[in-house]
């Protein structure tokens, strides 16, 4: 049954007409799988990676490093939780290593991205210290290049 969210993260557009032959499973299982799936939280949610750039939108993104003191009783998580409540905030991750969350989060300029982690996100109680870095270009996201692929020109040597 892993092999539907396979496809589906690959390209969430499958109907269960298009994923029944390529999985030889009958339409209606797919359908039931799904649906299982979702009433599980398995699948989240559906979305359309968009290259912003060419939809002529402004969008800075940033990674952001967070050092934190782990609270007794839920160490990583009530800070988590308060990064992931602003509609800035796409993603956060507990990592191993140097620091401890990584935040990603966009804003339509510089300004507006170093404002936010001066003035919500290195303030939060528990936070440490943090270190921002701009994504100046996207070259591959999930699977999905961002970049035109050049193709190569035939050379031909005539001697």
């Amino acid at each position: 049954m892993n092999e539907i969210l396979k496809l589906l993260e690959q390209n969430s557009k499958y109907t269960a007409q298009q994923l029944a032959p390529m999985l030889d499973m009958e339409e209606s299982a797919v359908e039931a799988a799904i649906a299982k799936y979702e009433e599980d939280k398995v699948i989240l949610g559906y979305q359309a990676l968009v290259d912003w750039d060419k939809a002529g939108e402004d969008f800075v993104t940033a990674l952001i490093e967070v050092k934190v003191t782990p609270q007794r009783g839920d160490g990583f998580d009530r800070i988590a939780e308060r990064i992931y409540q602003y509609d800035e905030v796409e993603s956060v991750y507990l990592m191993s290593g140097a620091f401890d969350l990584t935040v990603i989060i966009s804003g339509k300029s510089l300004k507006e991205v170093a404002q936010f982690v001066a003035a919500r996100l290195s303030t939060i109680e528990g936070v440490t210290s943090t270190a921002t870095h701009f994504i100046l270009k996207k070259y591959k996201e999930k699977h999905c290049l961002f970049t035109k692929q050049v193709e190569q020109e035939e050379r031909v040597l005539f001697v």
